[in-house]
Formats: structure tokens, C-alpha cells, sequence
């Protein structure tokens, strides 16, 4: 089966979707649409693993801790359910074993959602175990090649986390990777194209204009599209849960902004994630 688009970025595998996972999956199939559902913790990146399994062709994973859940954090019940149910964020430890084992799956592309995320921060100490396990990242997608997912969130009115993880790609990583719902400005998009890291866009483009420099101005090859669902749905779609067949309307959006044929971009974000994740879609 060959795919007109992938959703680099989604998360069926979280809470919100226990329900029709698989029907959001067949509506993503129907629509033409690839999928990489993408871990946040060690109960999520399992689940990713097996939906991959299950789902089957078009359908991969990423594995990894997402930042906020290196301590302590905001309970999302869409991400995590109810309070005490599956899926509660407790601080996990990085366990290279237990990520190792599930990284050298053939279905995992990437190694995910990793990164800084300084936007709610309680310490200096949730700083520093969050730097800790990014580089465990980095150092175990260096040792199965294969590349990075990034989540990187600036605190508010800075570009701090972006300038730290740029520190520390250029001192530890092997390997390249994806900025997944980057937020930053046009001049810290550039210094991540440099060393050969993507950046990914969701449907916040279709509502607003912050972003519009960057996709604009971003190398072809440089660039992706996402949904980061359930979350953030894009017009015409706001207010609903997100699911990975609206990936459609980034990619409308970001041809928009670029003033470039619709089908042009489409291939091109299909060569770009098959060049970045070793995936064969066309």
C-alpha cells in the first residue's frame, strides 16, 4: 500500500483514544495517511510498540520519556486517564535496558519524545534530571541508530530551551533528528537546519500567524508535517479531539504559506520522512 501523507507525530496511543483507536487508525488508512505514534513514557512507548504491531502496515512507533515526565508533574488526563488508572505520570527513571529492548524494535523509527521542556518547570532540580535523561536519549539513539523525536519548549518570551538543546546535540549526538511543534524563531530554526535537524509543524499554522517566517523561509527538505493528537486540531477542525487524518490540512497550509504547489510540497514531505525514519511510503 502506498501513502499520500504521514503524520510524523501523534499520539493513538495515549488515554483519549482507548475508546475507537482503532476506528481514528481506519479513518487515518482511508485517508491516505501514515502514522508515527510517538511515546511519552515507558507505558505510552509500550503502547505505541504494540499499536504498530496491531495496526500493521503504515503505522510505526517512537520510543522514549517526554521531559515532563522525568519528575513529578501536571496530571492530562486526554495523555495519562483517570487519576490512579494506566498511564500516570510518577518521574520515571531512564532504563536503558528497558528502552534498548523496545528501540531495536523494526517498528520504532525514532528514539522519543525526548528533550527540554522549560515552560513548567517546578526547580533547578527538574531541570537538571530533565538535561540527565535527554542526553540518555541521545546516547541510546546513538547506539541503535536511529534518530531523534525532540520536544523542546521554551519558557515564556525565550528561546532557552531551543539555545540548551542545541548545546547538547552539538556535544553528544550521533545522530539526527525531528523538532517536533516547533515554536521557535526563524534565526534557532536555522542554527538546528545546520546541524541536520527537521522541523515539524502542526495546526496551529492554520490559526495563526506566529510561524509563518519559519515555513516560509525553511529548506523543503528540512521541514514536516504533524498533528500532535489530540491535541490542537486545525481549522476547520478546532474544538474537536485531533486525530491523524487532519494531517491533511498542514499540508495544505504549509504549500499555502509557501506559495508552492500543493502536490509538490506533499511529495516532498513524503521523501523527507522516509529519508528521516528509513520508511518506505510511496
Amino acid at each position: 500500500m502506498s501513502f499520500k501523507y504521514i503524520d510524523i507525530h501523534t499520539h493513538l496511543n495515549l488515554a483519549v483514544f482507548n475508546d475507537d483507536y482503532r476506528e481514528a487508525a481506519e479513518r487515518a488508512r482511508e485517508a491516505g495517511v501514515a502514522v508515527i505514534n510517538i511515546g511519552t513514557q515507558k507505558d505510552t512507548s509500550l503502547r505505541a510498540v504494540e499499536l504498530a504491531e496491531e495496526l500493521g502496515e503504515g503505522f510505526y512507533a517512537t520510543v522514549g520519556i517526554h521531559p515532563v515526565h522525568t519528575h513529578k508533574s501536571y496530571h492530562d488526563e486526554a495523555e495519562l486517564g483517570p487519576e490512579g488508572k494506566a498511564f500516570t505520570s510518577r518521574g520515571e527513571e531512564f532504563s536503558e535496558e528497558e528502552y534498548r529492548k523496545l528501540a531495536e524494535h523494526e517498528k520504532v523509527v525514532a528514539i522519543g519524545e525526548c528533550g527540554l521542556d522549560y515552560y513548567r518547570p517546578d526547580n533547578a532540580e527538574a531541570i537538571s534530571k530533565q538535561e540527565k535523561v535527554f542526553i540518555e536519549h541521545i546516547e541510546l539513539a546513538n547506539s541503535v541508530g536511529k534518530p531523534l523525536m525532540l520536544h523542546i519548549r521554551a519558557s515564556d518570551k525565550s528561546m532557552d530551551a531551543y539555545e540548551d538543546a542545541l548545546v547538547l546535540l552539538k556535544k553528544y549526538a550521533k545522530v539526527k533528528g525531528n523538532v517536533h511543534f516547533f515554536a521557535g524563531t526563524h534565526e534557532i530554526a536555522k542554527q538546528f537546519w545546520e546541524i541536520g535537524f527537521t522541523t515539524s509543524f502542526t495546526g496551529v499554522i492554520t490559526f495563526t500567524h506566529d510561524y509563518d517566517e519559519v515555513v516560509k523561509n525553511a529548506p523543503i527538505e528540512m521541514i514536516h508535517a504533524e498533528t500532535d493528537a489530540p491535541y490542537v486540531a486545525p481549522k476547520p477542525f478546532r474544538g474537536s479531539r485531533n486525530e491523524p487524518m487532519h494531517v491533511r490540512e498542514v499540508y495544505k497550509k504549509i504549500a499555502e504559506l509557501r506559495g508552492e504547489d500543493e502536490e509538490v510540497v506533499r511529495l516532498q514531505l513524503l521523501k523527507n520522512a522516509e529519508d528521516m525514519y528509513k520508511i518506505s511510503l510511496l
